[in-house]
């Protein structure tokens, strides 16, 4: 979603400010600017499109003295939700009188009481430049602004109904910033005599690795490198210092010419640190300390409900499957955004796994906090270190998959379904499973990064099989049992960032109805690993073929049988289909990406996307 970088200090802010701009530019955004403090007067710019616009607009910064003895500021890039992508739209937003900002405002989150609050506004006298809802929250903290920035950010917020992250600055107050949040994240990072606030550690860590992560309600006072965190109803409190525990260069692109194509590569290293030391191949189980659970606890659990949004959902479905398989325990997935609205069935005797690469999606907090009411024992399998999802939930299992930068999200899947795998060994070593059975997953498991690495040696081949698909419009993906997931999770990835419509259908589903769409011009991705349900799927490539529709299988190394029926094919080494389901999707997110490629889209910002969805 959107990104905020702010400054307090005694350098100057543009330059970090702007560096910080382009660090969020990942998240997806269409429009940004600064605001900087500086001669007694908050000076705002910004502008439609991206940052670089925004420097162009600039000019000579570096010389000009304003920019130079600006050393407090804040900046922004938005993702449009209420108006347009405009220059009006993008923030800082500013409030005051006579054409003076008296207030500078970035916010990330959606004011859902922002009408009512504009007619009032507007009944005082207000005159409102934008479509936003931002805006108005600005507006509404100036009306409450006496001499004190903090008390009237807190008072402001008290009438607000919805999500934010904001950075503030008043006029009369020309060293202090004050930082908030509810339900969209702010991070606060810890200097020699100053302060770097960000919703997202990546625009931070070039600056430090020591961070505070606000909590809901929070209002956190910044005056160089000075912080002072209150509630709203300004009682002091204290927040944990944490370590940030990546590099800055792994947020780079490091010679790729993608953050996609990086982080695809990545997987190998990214899935040995997800696996390092919770895989006992000794006893045939994982070790997974940080679900705080005994055995003896495990047994007392009756069902494993898994809930998430988006990728996070179809590594959950793979979860699903490996939990009913392994355990014999009935396991189910949650569509996040449903969860809380459906008064779902849920009890002292079931476990949640909320999956967020980021840890702060909204509609998966929402129905981790609904599960909490309803008593279920709730843990998060997350990306994040110090994220709100991991903050609330107080036990869960962390990816150490490293920062994901492109949108479209690669090694964080892979991480989720080890992740997954992992547990439902564990819970069914706690109950049917034998030790011998229980190594022999615990050693395909193990072996999942040197799998991939033998995938990722077929990309030149990949990328030659993408280019025969760069004009086609719509695709099918197919698959059956684990492989389904798979096929969702393929479907997704070439509609965010080739733009080409694709749907993905258990293989059963095609006779009950989209059959009827096959033809030359609708090619079919067919999941064909060897495998319980690999014959029926070759029976459904036939007719797919029957009807013209040519077909890419991946399919399983040497298998002739499946050559024979696919126009192209994909191999991958064999194995067990719960271990194929990583395999298979990475050989689908190299095709994905090639064929983006070949097309000239923009892999790591696809348009509408954003990398965090921190509102409903």
């Amino acid at each position: 979603m959107c990104g905020i970088i702010a400054y307090s200090g005694n350098r100057s802010a543009t330059p970090i400010l702007l560096n910080g701009l382009r660090k969020l530019e990942y998240r997806g955004y269409d429009s940004a600017g600064i605001a900087i403090h500086s001669d007694n007067t908050i000076h705002i710019y910004k502008q439609e499109g991206k940052v670089e616009n925004l420097v162009q607009s600039l000019g000579n910064y570096e010389e000009d003295p304003t920019h130079e003895a600006g050393h407090v500021g804040i900046a922004h890039t938005r993702w449009a939700t209420h108006g347009p992508p405009t220059t009006a739209n993008a923030h800082p937003h500013g409030a005051g009188q006579d054409g003076v900002n008296r207030i500078a405002l970035v916010h990330n989150g959606i004011i859902e009481n922002y009408r009512d609050l504009k007619l009032k506004l507007e009944g005082e006298g207000c005159v409102f430049l934008s479509d936003t809802d931002s805006e108005v929250l600005s507006f509404l903290i100036d009306s409450h602004y006496k001499d004190d920035l903090a008390k009237a950010v807190s008072a402001a917020l008290k009438e607000v109904q919805g999500t934010f992250g904001i950075a503030c600055l008043a006029k009369a107050e020309p060293h202090k910033m004050v930082v908030a949040r509810r339900g969209s994240p702010i991070v606060i990072g810890l200097g020699e005599d100053e302060t770097i606030v960000a919703s997202d550690a990546s625009a931070i860590i070039s600056h430090t690795r020591q961070v505070i992560y606000l909590d809901d309600n929070d209002v956190a006072i910044i005056e160089g490198g000075k912080v002072d965190i209150r509630t709203l109803d300004a009682r002091p409190v204290k927040r944990e210092t944490s370590d940030i525990d990546w590099s800055e260069d792994a947020a780079e692109k490091g010679g790729y010419d993608h953050y996609m194509l990086k982080e695809i590569y990545e997987q190998p290293t990214a899935i040995r640190n997800s696996i390092r030391g919770r895989v006992d191949l000794d006893k045939g189980t994982a070790v997974l300390a940080g679900l705080g659970l005994e055995p003896r606890e495990i047994v007392d659990i009756q069902r494993l409900l898994i809930i998430g949004c988006g990728t996070s959902m179809n590594a959950g479905l793979v979860g699903e499957y490996a939990t009913e398989d392994f355990a014999g325990m009935l396991s189910e997935v949650e569509q996040a955004a449903e969860f809380r609205y459906r008064n779902p069935i849920v009890g002292s005797k079931d476990m949640v796994v909320a999956i967020s690469q980021s840890g702060e999606t909204a509609d998966t907090l929402a129905a981790v906090r609904e599960a909490q009411e309803k008593g279920a024992l709730v843990a998060g399998l997350v990306n994040v270190v110090g994220s709100t999802i991991a903050r609330e939930t107080g036990r869960g299992i962390y990816l150490h998959a490293g920062p994901e930068i492109s949108v479209a999200s690669t090694k964080a899947f892979t991480c989720q379904v080890s992740v997954l795998l992992m547990i439902a060994l564990k819970f069914a070593r706690s109950r049917r499973l034998s030790r011998e059975a229980g190594i022999q997953i615990a050693k395909e498991i193990h072996r999942l990064p040197e799998l991939v690495e033998e995938v990722l040696k077929q990309n030149d081949h990949i990328a030659k099989i993408a280019e025969d698909f760069t004009n086609y419009t719509s695709m099918f993906y197919i698959g059956r049992g684990y492989l389904f997931p798979v096929a969702l999770e393929g479907a997704l990835k070439i509609k965010e960032i080739s733009y080409i419509h694709a749907e993905a259908y258990h293989a059963a589903e095609l006779k009950h109805g989209p059959i009827a769409l096959l033809e030359e011009s609708m090619p079919v991705v067919a999941l064909l690993n060897e495998g319980p349900g690999k014959e029926k799927t070759l029976g459904n490539v036939e007719e797919c073929r029957a009807r013209k529709s040519p077909v890419l299988g991946v399919i399983t190394e040497g298998d002739e049988d499946a050559k024979a029926n696919c126009d192209w094919y994909i191999e991958v080494p064999k194995s067990p289909q719960y271990t194929a389901t990583i395999t298979s999707t990475v050989a689908l997110q190299l095709f994905s990406y090639h064929v983006a490629r070949l097309k000239g889209c923009p892999i790591d910002q696809p348009r509408n996307l954003a990398k965090s969805v921190t509102v409903e």
